[in-house]
Protein backbone atom coordinates (compact mmCIF):
# COMPACT_ATOMS: atom_id res chain seq x y z
CA UNK A 1 0.00 0.00 0.00
CA UNK A 2 2.84 2.36 0.84
CA UNK A 3 4.45 1.72 -2.53
CA UNK A 4 1.23 2.32 -4.45
CA UNK A 5 0.42 5.45 -2.45
CA UNK A 6 3.87 6.98 -2.92
CA UNK A 7 3.87 6.19 -6.63
CA UNK A 8 0.47 7.85 -7.01
CA UNK A 9 1.71 10.94 -5.21
CA UNK A 10 4.78 11.05 -7.45
CA UNK A 11 2.68 10.80 -10.61
CA UNK A 12 0.29 13.43 -9.33
CA UNK A 13 3.22 15.71 -8.54
CA UNK A 14 4.62 15.26 -12.00
CA UNK A 15 1.31 16.33 -13.51
CA UNK A 16 1.46 19.60 -11.60
CA UNK A 17 5.15 20.45 -12.11
CA UNK A 18 5.19 19.28 -15.75
CA UNK A 19 8.90 18.50 -15.76
CA UNK A 20 9.96 21.68 -14.05
CA UNK A 21 11.17 23.00 -10.71
CA UNK A 22 7.76 23.73 -9.10
CA UNK A 23 8.63 27.05 -7.42
CA UNK A 24 11.00 28.58 -9.94
CA UNK A 25 9.48 27.02 -13.06
CA UNK A 26 12.95 25.85 -14.15
CA UNK A 27 12.78 22.87 -16.56
CA UNK A 28 14.13 19.61 -15.11
CA UNK A 29 16.86 18.01 -17.22
CA UNK A 30 15.58 14.55 -18.25
CA UNK A 31 19.19 13.45 -18.82
CA UNK A 32 21.29 15.02 -16.05
CA UNK A 33 25.06 14.95 -16.36
CA UNK A 34 26.68 11.78 -15.04
CA UNK A 35 30.13 11.93 -13.50
CA UNK A 36 31.99 8.63 -13.30
CA UNK A 37 32.71 7.82 -9.62
CA UNK A 38 36.24 6.95 -8.55
CA UNK A 39 35.17 3.49 -7.39
CA UNK A 40 32.17 1.18 -7.45
CA UNK A 41 30.99 2.37 -4.04
CA UNK A 42 27.43 3.60 -3.62
CA UNK A 43 25.65 4.45 -0.38
CA UNK A 44 22.27 5.51 0.88
CA UNK A 45 22.05 7.16 4.31
CA UNK A 46 25.58 6.07 5.15
CA UNK A 47 25.11 2.39 4.26
CA UNK A 48 26.10 0.58 1.09
CA UNK A 49 23.41 0.18 -1.53
CA UNK A 50 25.44 -2.38 -3.50
CA UNK A 51 24.60 -6.09 -3.32
CA UNK A 52 25.54 -9.07 -5.51
CA UNK A 53 25.96 -11.96 -3.07
CA UNK A 54 24.11 -14.38 -5.35
CA UNK A 55 26.71 -13.89 -8.06
CA UNK A 56 29.56 -14.48 -5.62
CA UNK A 57 27.86 -17.69 -4.50
CA UNK A 58 27.51 -19.05 -8.03
CA UNK A 59 31.11 -18.23 -8.91
CA UNK A 60 32.27 -20.11 -5.81
CA UNK A 61 30.04 -23.07 -6.69
CA UNK A 62 31.49 -23.12 -10.20
CA UNK A 63 35.03 -23.05 -8.80
CA UNK A 64 34.37 -26.16 -6.73
CA UNK A 65 32.75 -27.91 -9.70
CA UNK A 66 35.75 -27.22 -11.93
CA UNK A 67 38.15 -28.42 -9.25
CA UNK A 68 36.20 -31.66 -8.80
CA UNK A 69 36.10 -32.29 -12.56
CA UNK A 70 39.84 -31.80 -12.89
CA UNK A 71 40.74 -33.72 -9.74
CA UNK A 72 44.56 -33.91 -9.47
CA UNK A 73 45.94 -34.61 -12.95
CA UNK A 74 49.32 -35.52 -11.50
CA UNK A 75 47.87 -38.19 -9.19
CA UNK A 76 47.78 -41.79 -10.42
CA UNK A 77 44.83 -42.83 -8.26
CA UNK A 78 41.63 -43.16 -10.29
CA UNK A 79 39.14 -40.48 -9.14
CA UNK A 80 36.16 -41.76 -7.18
CA UNK A 81 34.00 -38.65 -7.73
CA UNK A 82 30.63 -39.74 -9.11
CA UNK A 83 28.36 -38.22 -11.71
CA UNK A 84 25.79 -37.69 -8.97
CA UNK A 85 28.28 -35.65 -6.92
CA UNK A 86 29.25 -33.48 -9.88
CA UNK A 87 25.62 -32.99 -10.85
CA UNK A 88 24.93 -31.97 -7.26
CA UNK A 89 27.42 -29.14 -7.69
CA UNK A 90 25.98 -28.11 -11.04
CA UNK A 91 22.31 -28.34 -10.06
CA UNK A 92 22.57 -27.74 -6.30
CA UNK A 93 19.45 -28.06 -4.16
CA UNK A 94 19.27 -25.98 -0.98
CA UNK A 95 20.55 -27.95 2.00
CA UNK A 96 22.37 -30.65 0.01
CA UNK A 97 25.94 -31.29 1.14
CA UNK A 98 27.52 -30.66 -2.28
CA UNK A 99 30.32 -28.25 -1.41
CA UNK A 100 33.15 -27.83 1.06
CA UNK A 101 31.86 -24.40 2.11
CA UNK A 102 28.85 -24.54 4.42
CA UNK A 103 27.32 -21.31 3.08
CA UNK A 104 27.19 -22.82 -0.39
CA UNK A 105 25.36 -25.88 0.90
CA UNK A 106 22.70 -23.80 2.64
CA UNK A 107 22.21 -21.57 -0.41
CA UNK A 108 19.13 -21.84 -2.62
CA UNK A 109 21.26 -20.83 -5.64
CA UNK A 110 22.60 -23.17 -8.33
CA UNK A 111 24.76 -22.94 -11.43
CA UNK A 112 22.31 -24.79 -13.64
CA UNK A 113 19.37 -22.47 -12.93
CA UNK A 114 21.21 -19.49 -14.42
CA UNK A 115 22.97 -21.30 -17.26
CA UNK A 116 21.64 -20.25 -20.69
CA UNK A 117 18.77 -18.58 -18.86
CA UNK A 118 18.89 -14.89 -19.79
CA UNK A 119 15.69 -12.94 -20.40
CA UNK A 120 16.77 -11.65 -23.80
CA UNK A 121 18.13 -14.87 -25.33
CA UNK A 122 16.33 -17.78 -23.68
CA UNK A 123 13.04 -16.60 -22.16
CA UNK A 124 11.20 -17.54 -25.36
CA UNK A 125 13.90 -19.97 -26.49
CA UNK A 126 13.53 -22.64 -23.83
CA UNK A 127 14.36 -25.50 -26.18
CA UNK A 128 17.86 -24.22 -26.92
CA UNK A 129 18.42 -23.21 -23.30
CA UNK A 130 17.56 -26.75 -22.23
CA UNK A 131 19.82 -28.22 -24.92
CA UNK A 132 22.76 -26.15 -23.63
CA UNK A 133 22.16 -27.35 -20.07
CA UNK A 134 22.03 -30.91 -21.37
CA UNK A 135 25.34 -30.35 -23.13
CA UNK A 136 26.89 -29.68 -19.71
CA UNK A 137 25.18 -32.83 -18.40
CA UNK A 138 26.77 -34.81 -21.21
CA UNK A 139 30.24 -33.45 -20.55
CA UNK A 140 29.94 -34.24 -16.84
CA UNK A 141 28.78 -37.79 -17.59
CA UNK A 142 31.59 -38.33 -20.11
CA UNK A 143 34.21 -37.13 -17.64
CA UNK A 144 33.05 -39.77 -15.14
CA UNK A 145 32.35 -42.59 -17.61
CA UNK A 146 35.22 -42.14 -20.08
CA UNK A 147 38.03 -40.07 -18.60
CA UNK A 148 38.11 -41.07 -14.92
CA UNK A 149 38.36 -44.84 -15.60
CA UNK A 150 41.28 -44.20 -18.00
CA UNK A 151 43.18 -41.99 -15.56
CA UNK A 152 46.32 -44.15 -15.93
CA UNK A 153 45.90 -45.02 -19.61
CA UNK A 154 48.01 -43.32 -22.26
CA UNK A 155 45.66 -41.36 -24.48
CA UNK A 156 45.61 -41.97 -28.21
CA UNK A 157 43.28 -41.29 -31.11
CA UNK A 158 39.90 -42.63 -30.05
CA UNK A 159 41.13 -43.57 -26.56
CA UNK A 160 40.65 -41.38 -23.48
CA UNK A 161 43.47 -41.02 -20.99
CA UNK A 162 46.47 -38.96 -20.04
CA UNK A 163 48.95 -37.23 -22.28
CA UNK A 164 52.00 -35.39 -20.98
CA UNK A 165 53.39 -32.11 -22.24
CA UNK A 166 56.86 -32.16 -23.77
CA UNK A 167 59.89 -32.10 -21.49
CA UNK A 168 58.12 -33.75 -18.57
CA UNK A 169 55.47 -31.06 -18.35
CA UNK A 170 51.91 -31.23 -17.07
CA UNK A 171 49.67 -34.23 -17.60
CA UNK A 172 46.44 -33.55 -19.46
CA UNK A 173 43.43 -35.85 -19.15
CA UNK A 174 41.46 -35.99 -22.39
CA UNK A 175 38.61 -37.89 -24.00
CA UNK A 176 39.00 -39.91 -27.19
CA UNK A 177 38.92 -36.73 -29.29
CA UNK A 178 41.73 -35.12 -27.28
CA UNK A 179 39.33 -32.72 -25.56
CA UNK A 180 39.80 -31.86 -21.88
CA UNK A 181 36.19 -31.93 -20.76
CA UNK A 182 36.91 -29.95 -17.61
CA UNK A 183 38.26 -27.13 -19.77
CA UNK A 184 35.26 -27.28 -22.09
CA UNK A 185 32.95 -26.92 -19.08
CA UNK A 186 35.04 -24.18 -17.46
CA UNK A 187 35.30 -21.97 -20.53
CA UNK A 188 31.74 -22.55 -21.72
CA UNK A 189 30.43 -21.51 -18.30
CA UNK A 190 32.15 -18.15 -18.84
CA UNK A 191 29.70 -17.60 -21.67
CA UNK A 192 26.65 -19.58 -20.62
CA UNK A 193 26.57 -18.32 -17.03
CA UNK A 194 28.64 -15.18 -16.45
CA UNK A 195 28.43 -13.50 -19.87
CA UNK A 196 24.84 -14.46 -20.64
CA UNK A 197 23.53 -13.29 -17.28
CA UNK A 198 25.52 -10.06 -17.45
CA UNK A 199 24.97 -8.97 -21.04
CA UNK A 200 21.64 -10.52 -21.90
CA UNK A 201 19.82 -10.48 -18.61
CA UNK A 202 20.76 -7.91 -15.97
CA UNK A 203 21.95 -5.18 -18.36
CA UNK A 204 18.87 -5.53 -20.56
CA UNK A 205 15.94 -3.16 -20.40
CA UNK A 206 13.61 -6.14 -20.05
CA UNK A 207 15.12 -6.66 -16.60
CA UNK A 208 16.26 -3.15 -15.64
CA UNK A 209 12.93 -1.54 -16.61
CA UNK A 210 10.65 -4.43 -15.71
CA UNK A 211 7.33 -3.63 -14.05
CA UNK A 212 7.53 -0.49 -11.91
CA UNK A 213 11.35 -0.41 -11.76
CA UNK A 214 11.67 2.97 -13.49
CA UNK A 215 8.98 4.67 -11.39
CA UNK A 216 10.37 3.09 -8.23
CA UNK A 217 13.88 4.26 -9.03
CA UNK A 218 12.62 7.75 -9.91
CA UNK A 219 10.83 7.96 -6.57
CA UNK A 220 13.47 6.17 -4.49
CA UNK A 221 11.13 3.34 -3.54
CA UNK A 222 13.39 0.61 -2.23
CA UNK A 223 13.06 -3.13 -2.60
CA UNK A 224 11.43 -4.69 0.47
CA UNK A 225 13.76 -4.60 3.50
CA UNK A 226 16.69 -3.53 1.29
CA UNK A 227 18.82 -0.41 0.88
CA UNK A 228 18.62 -0.36 -2.91
CA UNK A 229 16.07 0.12 -5.62
CA UNK A 230 15.39 -2.92 -7.76
CA UNK A 231 17.02 -1.27 -10.76
CA UNK A 232 20.18 -0.54 -8.78
CA UNK A 233 20.28 -4.16 -7.64
CA UNK A 234 19.91 -5.58 -11.14
CA UNK A 235 22.86 -3.51 -12.34
CA UNK A 236 24.87 -4.70 -9.32
CA UNK A 237 24.09 -8.31 -10.18
CA UNK A 238 25.56 -7.81 -13.64
CA UNK A 239 28.64 -6.29 -11.97
CA UNK A 240 28.89 -9.30 -9.65
CA UNK A 241 29.47 -11.79 -12.45
CA UNK A 242 32.84 -10.14 -13.11
CA UNK A 243 33.80 -8.69 -9.74
CA UNK A 244 31.96 -11.04 -7.37
CA UNK A 245 35.12 -12.53 -5.85
CA UNK A 246 37.27 -9.40 -6.30
CA UNK A 247 37.57 -6.04 -4.54
CA UNK A 248 34.79 -3.92 -6.03
CA UNK A 249 36.53 -0.68 -5.12
CA UNK A 250 40.02 -1.74 -6.23
CA UNK A 251 39.68 -4.73 -8.56
CA UNK A 252 42.79 -6.82 -9.09
CA UNK A 253 41.23 -9.26 -11.60
CA UNK A 254 42.37 -12.88 -11.91
CA UNK A 255 40.28 -13.38 -8.77
CA UNK A 256 38.49 -16.49 -10.06
CA UNK A 257 38.68 -18.96 -12.97
CA UNK A 258 36.04 -17.25 -15.07
CA UNK A 259 35.53 -13.74 -16.46
CA UNK A 260 37.79 -12.13 -13.89
CA UNK A 261 40.74 -14.27 -15.01
CA UNK A 262 40.26 -13.68 -18.70
CA UNK A 263 39.61 -9.96 -18.57
CA UNK A 264 42.98 -9.92 -16.80
CA UNK A 265 44.59 -12.01 -19.56
CA UNK A 266 43.29 -9.71 -22.29
CA UNK A 267 44.30 -6.62 -20.31
CA UNK A 268 47.86 -7.97 -20.09
CA UNK A 269 48.09 -8.23 -23.87
CA UNK A 270 49.59 -4.92 -25.03
CA UNK A 271 47.29 -4.95 -28.07
CA UNK A 272 44.28 -4.64 -25.77
CA UNK A 273 45.63 -2.82 -22.71
CA UNK A 274 43.02 -0.57 -21.15
CA UNK A 275 40.05 -2.86 -21.72
CA UNK A 276 39.70 -3.69 -18.01
CA UNK A 277 39.48 -0.02 -17.04
CA UNK A 278 37.02 0.63 -19.84
CA UNK A 279 34.71 -2.08 -18.52
CA UNK A 280 35.06 -0.95 -14.91
CA UNK A 281 34.43 2.70 -15.79
CA UNK A 282 31.29 1.72 -17.72
CA UNK A 283 29.97 -0.23 -14.74
CA UNK A 284 30.63 2.71 -12.42
CA UNK A 285 29.15 5.33 -14.71
CA UNK A 286 26.12 3.20 -15.52
CA UNK A 287 25.39 2.67 -11.85
CA UNK A 288 25.76 6.40 -11.18
CA UNK A 289 23.43 7.08 -14.11
CA UNK A 290 20.79 5.00 -12.33
CA UNK A 291 21.33 7.02 -9.16
CA UNK A 292 20.76 10.32 -10.99
CA UNK A 293 18.01 8.79 -13.17
CA UNK A 294 19.69 9.24 -16.54
CA UNK A 295 18.58 6.07 -18.30
CA UNK A 296 19.94 7.13 -21.67
CA UNK A 297 23.42 7.23 -20.18
CA UNK A 298 22.80 3.97 -18.33
CA UNK A 299 22.04 2.21 -21.60
CA UNK A 300 25.06 3.79 -23.30
CA UNK A 301 27.30 2.31 -20.61
CA UNK A 302 25.58 -1.07 -20.91
CA UNK A 303 26.47 -1.00 -24.61
CA UNK A 304 30.15 -0.46 -23.79
CA UNK A 305 30.15 -3.40 -21.37
CA UNK A 306 28.44 -5.64 -23.92
CA UNK A 307 30.91 -4.65 -26.64
CA UNK A 308 34.03 -5.16 -24.51
CA UNK A 309 33.02 -8.37 -22.73
CA UNK A 310 32.03 -9.89 -26.08
CA UNK A 311 35.42 -8.91 -27.41
CA UNK A 312 37.16 -10.64 -24.47
CA UNK A 313 35.43 -13.92 -25.39
CA UNK A 314 36.43 -13.63 -29.05
CA UNK A 315 40.03 -12.63 -28.32
CA UNK A 316 40.58 -15.62 -26.05
CA UNK A 317 39.00 -18.02 -28.55
CA UNK A 318 41.43 -16.87 -31.24
CA UNK A 319 44.34 -16.76 -28.78
CA UNK A 320 43.99 -20.43 -27.86
CA UNK A 321 43.53 -21.61 -31.43
CA UNK A 322 46.70 -19.80 -32.44
CA UNK A 323 48.65 -21.08 -29.45
CA UNK A 324 47.60 -24.62 -30.35
CA UNK A 325 48.65 -24.05 -33.94
CA UNK A 326 52.18 -23.22 -32.77
CA UNK A 327 52.63 -26.50 -30.85
CA UNK A 328 50.39 -28.92 -32.73
CA UNK A 329 53.24 -30.70 -34.49
CA UNK A 330 55.70 -30.79 -31.59
CA UNK A 331 53.71 -31.02 -28.34
CA UNK A 332 50.25 -32.52 -28.71
CA UNK A 333 49.47 -32.37 -24.99
CA UNK A 334 50.12 -28.64 -24.88
CA UNK A 335 48.21 -28.13 -28.14
CA UNK A 336 45.25 -30.19 -26.88
CA UNK A 337 45.13 -28.11 -23.70
CA UNK A 338 45.00 -24.89 -25.72
CA UNK A 339 42.45 -26.36 -28.10
CA UNK A 340 40.24 -27.42 -25.19
CA UNK A 341 40.25 -23.88 -23.82
CA UNK A 342 39.64 -22.47 -27.29
CA UNK A 343 36.79 -24.92 -27.79
CA UNK A 344 35.08 -23.64 -24.64
CA UNK A 345 35.51 -20.01 -25.65
CA UNK A 346 34.04 -20.81 -29.08
CA UNK A 347 31.01 -22.29 -27.31
CA UNK A 348 30.85 -19.07 -25.27
CA UNK A 349 30.54 -16.97 -28.43
CA UNK A 350 26.88 -18.01 -28.43
CA UNK A 351 26.31 -15.66 -25.49
CA UNK A 352 28.07 -12.57 -26.82
CA UNK A 353 26.07 -9.50 -27.85
CA UNK A 354 26.32 -7.55 -31.07
CA UNK A 355 24.84 -4.23 -29.95
CA UNK A 356 24.05 -3.27 -33.54
CA UNK A 357 21.60 -6.16 -33.84
CA UNK A 358 21.07 -7.24 -30.20
CA UNK A 359 21.89 -10.81 -31.21
CA UNK A 360 24.94 -13.04 -30.67
CA UNK A 361 27.89 -12.43 -32.98
CA UNK A 362 27.58 -16.07 -34.03
CA UNK A 363 24.47 -18.23 -34.23
CA UNK A 364 24.20 -21.64 -32.62
CA UNK A 365 24.49 -23.20 -36.09
CA UNK A 366 27.70 -21.30 -36.88
CA UNK A 367 29.24 -22.28 -33.56
CA UNK A 368 28.34 -25.93 -34.13
CA UNK A 369 30.06 -25.72 -37.50
CA UNK A 370 33.23 -24.51 -35.76
CA UNK A 371 33.18 -27.20 -33.07
CA UNK A 372 32.33 -29.94 -35.59
CA UNK A 373 35.39 -28.95 -37.63
CA UNK A 374 37.57 -29.18 -34.53
CA UNK A 375 36.22 -32.59 -33.52
CA UNK A 376 35.81 -34.12 -36.98
CA UNK A 377 37.22 -37.65 -37.29
CA UNK A 378 39.61 -38.19 -34.40
CA UNK A 379 39.19 -34.62 -33.26
CA UNK A 380 42.28 -32.81 -32.05
CA UNK A 381 44.44 -35.74 -33.15
CA UNK A 382 43.53 -34.93 -36.75
CA UNK A 383 42.86 -31.19 -36.75
CA UNK A 384 45.03 -29.12 -39.08
CA UNK A 385 46.58 -25.70 -38.76
CA UNK A 386 44.56 -24.67 -41.82
CA UNK A 387 41.35 -25.33 -39.90
CA UNK A 388 42.63 -23.38 -36.90
CA UNK A 389 43.48 -20.39 -39.09
CA UNK A 390 40.13 -20.49 -40.89
CA UNK A 391 38.16 -20.46 -37.65
CA UNK A 392 40.40 -17.75 -36.18
CA UNK A 393 39.89 -15.53 -39.22
CA UNK A 394 36.13 -16.03 -39.14
CA UNK A 395 35.99 -14.98 -35.49
CA UNK A 396 38.34 -12.00 -35.80
CA UNK A 397 36.44 -10.72 -38.85
CA UNK A 398 33.36 -10.12 -36.66
CA UNK A 399 35.34 -8.01 -34.19
CA UNK A 400 37.68 -5.05 -34.34
CA UNK A 401 40.99 -6.93 -34.06
CA UNK A 402 43.38 -9.00 -36.16
CA UNK A 403 44.28 -12.65 -35.65
CA UNK A 404 47.91 -11.80 -35.03
CA UNK A 405 46.95 -9.34 -32.28
CA UNK A 406 44.87 -11.89 -30.39
CA UNK A 407 47.16 -14.83 -31.07
CA UNK A 408 50.30 -13.39 -29.53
Amino acid sequence: MKKVFLSALAISGLLFISCSDDENNIPVDPNPEVTTPATYAFEREGNTSVSYSGQTTRIKMAEELISALKNDPEATTIPTTTEEQLQGMFAHVEGANDFSEADLNTSDKSIRSKTAASRDYFFTNVVEGTAIKEKFDGWIKAQVDEVFPNWNVNASAGVAGRIQEAGGGSNRLVNGKGLELNQAINKTLIGALMTDQMLNNYLGINVLDEGTNVADNDNQILATDKNYTTMEHKWDEAFGYLYGTDDAENPQYNADSFLSKYVSRVENDTDFAGIAQKIYDAFKKGRQAIVVKNYTERDAQAKIIRDEISKVIAIRAVYYLQQAKASLATDKASAFHDLSEGYGFIESLRFTRDTATNTPFFTAVEITEFTDKLLEGNGFWDVTTVTLDEISEDIAAKFDFKVEEAGS
